[in-house]
């Protein structure tokens, strides 16, 4: 019988529903533990409350220290498989974290719910059900870290929250899923091969502002923020790689400090080229020394140029490793 390691991080799946107010909060007891006895019918499960955080409290730090408990307790506990329960919000973000630190085949499933344990059709039970099935599963193994929800099993890459409140908000715009998770079936339309490479770091707090580029973006607000210490900036940019010709000096201010500016696109599907030459353009910001995110949205983007500071990397080394298909 396969053994499954569950870490429980909070969120609106470990959540209800107060019938009064109708707010949604943390409950005195984890709901989740009841569908231990339900998802473990063909598993033995061994269950842990990492924390108990909304995930919009979440830092990489949170990020981090969920990766170094996990291998703890894989090394203990000899697992086959990893879930990580996890609240919507900020789910992508930390799975994509783990994917970049994760360095072999265990399968590490991240599930989450859209609707608190104790609201009409909850979404909680099936989406952790499946997601220990998908753990469970030796066709996974070696897929890198993925996210389970609403019968689809996505890529912690690509995945993304596409819907503010819908149970079919996570998508994977760029790939669609990779598979299917049922209660009775894990199936998988494709085989993943991992192509990135993986980074060892022991702190994961280096300074990466995100900004988002809009029509008539100012200079001097631009200016300011990256007046502020930083050790690097992740600019989703318009279309392709596009941005405002008013971030030009700012730019080039921060590529002379040797600081990183990485850019993604603010679309929600496609990814960034060096196309237009005019001002501001994609094929004027590689000229300057801009890296550019190859399939990364924004957050994704800042937590690689995180690690990849973290791990002391040249900008030559990480413009390679952003810019690599």
């Amino acid at each position: 019988m396969k053994k499954i390691l569950i870490l429980h991080t909070g969120g609106t799946i470990s959540m209800q529903e107060n019938k009064e107010t109708g707010g949604v909060t943390t409950s005195d007891q984890n709901p989740l533990h009841q569908w231990d006895g339900i998802a473990s019918k063909n598993v033995d499960i061994i269950s842990e409350d990492a924390f108990h955080l909304p995930s919009p409290h979440i830092t990489s730090e949170h990020m981090l220290s969920l990766f170094q408990l996990m291998n703890k307790r894989l090394q203990e506990t000899n697992a086959d498989g990893v879930v990580i329960t996890h609240g919507t919000d900020s789910l992508e973000e930390t799975a994509y974290a783990i994917d970049l630190l994760h360095n072999n085949s265990t399968p590490v499933v991240f599930t989450g719910a859209m609707r608190s344990s104790n609201e009409v059709s909850s979404d909680g039970p099936y989406n952790f059900i499946t997601a220990v099935q998908t753990a469970a599963n030796e066709n996974v193994q070696g897929a890198g870290v993925l996210v389970v929800m609403n019968e689809h099993i996505h890529l912690a890459k690509y995945v993304t929250k596409s819907h503010s409140s819908n149970i079919a908000s996570f998508q994977s715009p760029m790939t669609g899923p990779i598979g299917e998770a049922t209660k009775h079936e894990i199936f998988l339309y494709q085989q993943p091969s991992r192509i990135d490479e993986f980074f060892n770091i022991s702190y994961f707090n280096k300074k990466v502002l995100l900004m988002k580029t809009y029509a008539g973006m100012e200079e001097d607000v631009f200016q300011h923020i990256i007046s502020q210490p930083l050790d690097g900036v992740v600019i989703e940019a318009m279309g392709q790689g596009n941005v405002p010709s008013s971030l030009l000096k700012p730019i080039q201010s921060l590529i002379k400090q040797q600081i990183p500016v990485v850019i993604a696109t603010r679309c929600f599907s496609g990814s960034v080229h060096a196309v237009y030459s005019y001002e501001g353009g994609g094929q004027h910001l590689k000229e300057m020394g801009v890296i550019f995110a190859h399939g990364l949205n924004g957050p994704k983007a800042r937590l690689k140029l995180m690690a990849a500071l973290e791990s002391s990397f040249s900008l030559e080394e990480m413009k390679h490793s952003f810019e690599k298909k």
